[in-house]
């Protein structure tokens, strides 16, 4: 019954969507890949909001449901069939409204082969935005090959008006190869091969607080044209930041908004909540809080930035299972355990039956057992983190989305009052899963 209501409720707002295009016919940047979509669409919106009337998708809704949710300006009403009929009813008024946005920014996610299609058939995206296509992408357990993944998603690229914009991530050869499929103008953005924006001289910012330095956020240069100008983002960590905000920027210049208005914009920006986000936890310790999901090159890249981070106290990391793998799984939660041994953090502690593959493989390669944790659940290694963590500690926490790893940073977190803005899923039905 719930399927059918479902599906019910998918056609009628879809046709409302489709309607509400018809008639106001918005201009829509569609974004895509398979790491960073939601922080690229933050990051595009905030770049473009001062200078173009824009509305963009809430949290990460980019599924068959989230896009005409996002369409028309309405929120996911989960399992409330009130909720969802009142829905319908919201979005039947939004068709005879007097004021709709001149574009809309959409994360077009793909979960199963078709997903791409479906959308495409009634959104035509005057911009296109690839982030990457990694060797073993997320979702990959719905689809034959991770190559299945990616020629699902370049479908958005076919879709694309002949007048529009690709913008491409110049550092990965699978997404520069799309360019071939587009009739449009091709932008690129990359750190280690020149794009139309570049990004250079690439570090941590930190600030002395307590007798030591704390990271802070990234700090890089930025290169276009003629011009190079320095610029700060804060809150975050990693180049996972860098490449959102350099797309936004290409973005910006291929919709001829003025470059230095565009790097002014980042001047406030915050990273995005569960994105290796730098929280200030109990006891003067630091959190790296990346729950909002985890992929095999999410996890390297975390991984890498968690190496070179300075502590003056433990390096804690503590990893939930990355899940929709499929037979992926036990190959890559292994090399993710290699990872860990190599920078052989002073603990580990682990969360599900996928990551134990992890935990022994650390084991393998020089890690002490006794420094090493394993947990059924979140709940449990949260517990067990707040009897561990102590002054100058960081302290990384990482796993997918459905190991509900922000649990763990709830109970280290020093301001609990205000985690409903720092973490993710905080409304009251994660909250009640």
């Amino acid at each position: 019954m719930k399927i059918i209501f479902k599906k019910i409720i998918i056609k009628i707002l879809t046709i409302e969507a489709k309607l509400v295009l018809k008639r106001f016919k918005p201009k829509i940047i569609a974004i895509t890949g398979s790491v960073g979509k939601t922080s690229s669409k933050d990051a595009i919106y905030n770049a473009l909001k001062d200078n173009l009337h824009i509305r963009k998708n809430q949290k990460s809704f980019n599924s068959e449901i989230g896009t005409p949710l996002t369409i028309l300006g309405l929120q996911n009403g989960w399992s409330d069939p009130v909720f969802w009929l009142k829905n319908i009813f919201v979005g039947a008024t939004r068709i005879f409204s007097f004021k709709y946005p001149e574009w809309l920014v959409l994360e077009i996610g793909v979960d199963r082969p078709g997903d791409i299609e479906k959308i495409t058939k009634w959104v035509k995206p005057d911009v296109v935005v690839i982030t990457t296509f990694p060797t073993i992408p997320a979702h990959v357990e719905a689809f034959e090959t991770p190559e299945a993944v990616i020629e699902e998603k370049t479908k958005l690229v076919s879709a694309m008006k002949k007048d529009g914009f690709l913008i491409l991530n110049a550092d990965d050869e699978r997404v520069m190869k799309t360019a071939s499929l587009s009739k449009g103008t091709v932008f690129t953005y990359g750190i280690t091969e020149k794009g139309s924006i570049q990004a250079n001289n690439i570090g941590i910012s930190t600030s002395t607080g307590d007798g030591w330095e704390k990271p802070t956020g990234m700090s890089i240069h930025v290169d276009y044209g003629d011009s190079s100008v320095p610029l700060l983002i804060h809150g975050g960590l990693g180049i996972q930041h860098v490449y959102p905000v350099i797309s936004a920027l290409a973005v910006g210049v291929a919709l001829k908004v003025p470059f230095l208005d565009l790097v002014q914009s980042f001047r406030d920006y915050t990273t995005s909540a569960g994105r290796m986000r730098i929280l200030s936890g109990m006891k003067d310790s630091v959190i790296i809080d990346d729950t909002y999901n985890s992929s095999p090159i999410a996890f390297e890249k975390a991984i890498d930035v968690f190496s070179q981070i300075k502590s003056p106290g433990k390096k804690i990391f503590i990893m939930g299972d990355m899940l929709e793998l499929g037979k992926f799984s036990s190959n890559e939660h292994k090399k993710a355990g290699s990872l860990i041994g190599k920078i052989n953090p002073d603990f580990l502690v682990t969360v599900g039956p996928r990551s134990m593959e992890s935990a022994q493989e650390a084991i393998n390669i020089g890690m002490k057992k006794e420094k090493v944790f394993q947990f059924k659940n979140s709940t449990e290694a949260g517990m067990w983190a707040k009897d561990y963590v102590d002054k100058g500690d960081v302290i990384l926490v990482k796993g997918s989305q459905g190991m509900r790893m922000e649990k763990v940073v709830e109970k280290i977190l020093l301001n609990k009052e205000r985690q409903i803005g720092l973490l993710v899923r905080q409304d009251n039905v994660w909250k009640n899963m």
